[in-house]
């Protein structure tokens, strides 16, 4: 069973409603380890001590905070789960703010699920469903591990979900790159085809389901047809086109292209549409 990785209360004005948050992404990745060239044996990291020159058992590990060339005040695991801080054991919604209200995506971090405690259920589900109903973003902050963040609150599928938020000086200017990207004067008759294919590949909704991690898959079959000592196929040449066209025509090769994907799509969804139907009436 997934374990709770932070318990305490969300305040909602003079309504406390008591949580639990659960880590809502998990990647997947591909581990390698690090090995020695010529034995192919596993590369040892040592924890090792500069100044009795040993080695450190992670048991014998402290936390220390530097105040000045090499002195630190030493801070135990304890001082930091007990420090004076509201938000170590509640979510102090600070306002709400419009659900487009925070600048597109650049200042989410990690995502949690939200789960009432029975006490709290009504209370949870009214401030759901009222973010849900006004079109709202709980702002808020709570300390997790050993830092405090900023924090959002925002309806999903039956549950709040919780997502932290990057500190507005963790953000780096924009203007480190505004100087490589001049404006420049567009054309209207590009813009009405590039408009064009945006409606040609647009759905309904975003659908994470239509997506595969091709790198992914692509790496399990290379290392698992090593491990059987088959031959690995190399990768396609990418084609590259006889001439070079212009962003017009460039364009309007995309949409003719983009229309016959999604011809294909909806013939092929039609298709599978009749068997499910026959095989329900067999």
């Amino acid at each position: 069973m997934t374990r709770s990785v932070w318990r305490g209360a969300i305040s909602f004005g003079m309504v406390s409603i008591p949580v639990r948050l659960y880590v809502a992404t998990e990647p997947h990745t591909t581990s390698f380890r690090q090995l020695c060239r010529e034995h192919l044996a596993p590369v040892q990291h040592r924890r090792w001590c500069s100044g009795g020159d040993h080695e450190v058992a992670y048991a014998d590990i402290v936390r220390g905070y530097e105040v000045g060339p090499d002195r630190y005040v030493v801070m135990e695991e304890s001082e930091l789960e007990s420090l004076p801080l509201a938000t170590a054991r509640t979510i102090e919604i600070e306002e709400f703010v419009s659900d487009r209200g925070i600048e597109g995506g650049l200042y989410f971090r990690s995502a949690y699920y939200t789960e009432p405690e029975q006490a709290g259920l009504k209370a949870y589900h009214l401030l759901l469903q009222a973010l849900k109903e006004t079109g709202t973003t709980a702002v808020a902050k709570v300390a997790l591990r050993d830092r405090e963040y900023l924090c959002a609150l925002r309806p999903l599928d039956g549950v709040l979900l919780l997502n932290t938020l990057y500190w507005p000086d963790e953000i780096r200017p924009l203007q480190e790159i505004q100087g490589r990207t001049a404006r420049v004067e567009v054309n209207p008759h590009e813009l009405q085809m590039a408009k064009n294919l945006v409606q040609s590949l647009a759905e309904e909704r975003f659908d994470p389901g239509r997506y595969r991690d091709e790198y992914h898959e692509a790496l399990v079959r290379v290392v698992n047809a090593r491990a059987a000592g088959e031959e690995v196929a190399a990768a396609p040449e990418v084609e590259t086109a006889s001439r070079v066209m212009d962003l017009m025509e460039a364009l309007r090769a995309s949409v003719e292209a983009a229309r016959r994907q999604r011809a294909e799509r909806s013939r092929a969804a039609r298709k599978g549409g009749g068997r499910r139907r026959a095989v329900e009436a067999g």
